[in-house]
């Protein structure tokens, strides 16, 4: 694999020293450990991940990958890290085994074999505990509803008890995340019924999603833009929190900005577990400003329906120029805001910020933060809505990712992302109107009545957002029509 900027990810394999230098680092392990142990566990807020079908279990695996990486866990599950920091808080995504093994509050399904064969011989196969992977032998075969109502039906049960084990064995558990994707036929059906699962089961946790969306000019099946309107039809309901990710804006920053000849979707995933991570940072580790993910939800969240989010990470800089490059507050600031950063085809630009955050990791002094998000929302002062002051949160964690000194993430609730749901939504018409593929939807007992409520819902919700888009500050009421439309902003 070509070397580049987010070296911080490479996951090498673990250099085994001398045995004096092995007593040593034993020494310091125990003590560190011994620490760990004497902490309140109390105070943990744990995290309970699912992951569904390939591009779930894919993006999943890397994201242990980097979870296990940054909190000095090799692939046996055991501890070799020597930072008292690493422990501290390492049972908000581990819990520890009897044998003083860490093992991931991971839940994996998919309805074939065959990604999680792939997962068990890869480099964390022994760090998931074997009853976690939960999966069929038919497949969905790309349709939303033998994910929803069939083939997937047949199997949550299944997942549902390992899940509310793992949620039983939280001091206090603090909330889901699921990554998926919404075009195939696992990930979107499968993985929305286990999100409207979760959410009956424990209806006051948070629920975080981590969606890939189709693409504007990729795809990967016909029947994406059904399966895509099918699943966020169960998200806007039922999710607390969904980042917007797509395959093209991924390979389009591994191109320009990581200048990579031919990216994998590995390298994709690096990037989408680098978010992942960033996100949840200032629950692992201390801090001078803390988030978690009730914090965020609140402050993100201005209407129910709109929670949506587009994210992007700093610094992004190819290897060659990497060593030309200062790591700053500002520069950071600035790369993650770019539109050119965001992990989803939508450009901020034609869109306007209800709400987003900055989540700082690395060693900097908060009024220096402060002071750069006050510049950048003053600066682009066209592209935040007027009517929620203040909509910019900011949290900073002294620990900064491996191998970087200091990084960010992006998090912004933007108008913009309507770009996203109208394509979908434009494609999803043009085969409704032909009913075209219908039979094999019908066939596994889902009714034409429910593509037009999922389609109407989406059309809803597209114009929810254009009406915030336009709204001002003088508007009475900001949930009736704007005649007004000069106070659309478009690029200054």
């Amino acid at each position: 694999m070509v070397e580049y900027g987010l070296n911080f990810i490479s996951f090498n394999l673990i250099h085994h020293p001398t045995t004096k230098a092995t007593d040593k680092r034993q020494g310091s392990n125990s003590r560190a450990i011994e620490s760990h142990q004497q902490h309140n566990k109390t105070t943990m807020r744990e995290i309970v991940h699912l992951q569904a079908g390939q591009c779930g279990n894919q993006i999943g695996s890397k994201f242990w990958q980097v979870m296990s990486r940054e909190h000095g866990i090799n692939g046996a599950g055991q501890y070799e890290g020597s930072n008292p920091n690493q422990l501290e808080r390492i049972n908000v995504y581990f819990h520890e085994a009897a044998n003083g093994r860490y093992v991931p509050r991971a839940v994996l399904t998919d309805l074939e074999p065959g990604t999680m064969d792939a997962i068990r011989a890869g480099p964390m196969g022994e760090v998931f505990r074997p009853d976690n992977f939960v999966f069929g032998q038919s497949g969905a075969g790309n349709n939303w509803a033998k994910g929803h109502y069939t083939e997937g039906a047949e199997l949550v049960d299944a997942i549902m008890d390992v899940t509310r084990k793992e949620a039983e064995a939280c001091d206090m558990l603090q909330g889901f995340q699921i990554t998926h994707s919404m075009g195939g036929g696992t990930g979107s059906g499968m993985g929305t019924l286990l999100v409207s699962k979760v959410r009956e089961e424990f209806p006051d946790r948070i629920m975080t999603t981590y969606s890939v969306v189709p693409s504007p000019k990729v795809s990967d099946t016909v029947v994406e833009p059904y399966n895509a309107t099918l699943s966020i039809h169960q998200l806007v309901e039922n999710a607390d929190q969904c980042y917007a990710l797509d395959n093209e804006a991924l390979y389009d920053i591994c191109m320009r900005t990581l200048k990579l000849a031919n990216p994998s979707y590995g390298d994709l995933n690096q990037l989408i577990a680098a978010a992942i991570s960033g996100t949840t940072c200032s629950l692992r580790f201390p801090g001078q400003l803390n988030c978690d993910l009730r914090k965020l939800s609140v402050n993100m969240v201005p209407f129910p329906r709109l929670h949506f989010f587009l994210v992007g990470f700093a610094p992004l800089t190819s290897s060659a120029s990497k060593d030309f490059r200062t790591l700053s507050v500002p520069e950071l600031t600035q790369q993650a805001f770019d539109a050119k950063n965001m992990m989803c085809a939508a450009d901020p630009r034609h869109g306007r910020y209800l709400t987003c955050a900055m989540m700082f990791r690395g060693s900097m002094s908060s009024k220096e933060v402060d002071d750069e998000m006050l510049k950048m929302v003053s600066k682009n002062s066209g592209y935040f809505v007027e009517w929620i002051p203040n909509n910019m949160k900011a949290s900073i964690c002294d620990i900064p990712p491996t191998g970087l000194k200091m990084s960010s993430v992006f998090i912004g609730n933007s108008t913009c992302i309507q770009e996203a749901w109208k394509r979908v939504a434009e494609q999803f018409s043009v085969m409704f109107r032909r009913k075209a593929f219908i039979h094999w939807y019908t066939g596994e007992g889902m009714d034409e009545m429910e593509f037009t409520e999922a389609e109407s819902n989406l059309n809803d919700l597209v114009s929810e957002y254009q009406q915030y888009q336009d709204a001002t500050a003088g508007d009475e009421d900001i949930s009736g029509d704007y005649q007004n439309e000069s106070e659309i902003l478009g690029d200054e």
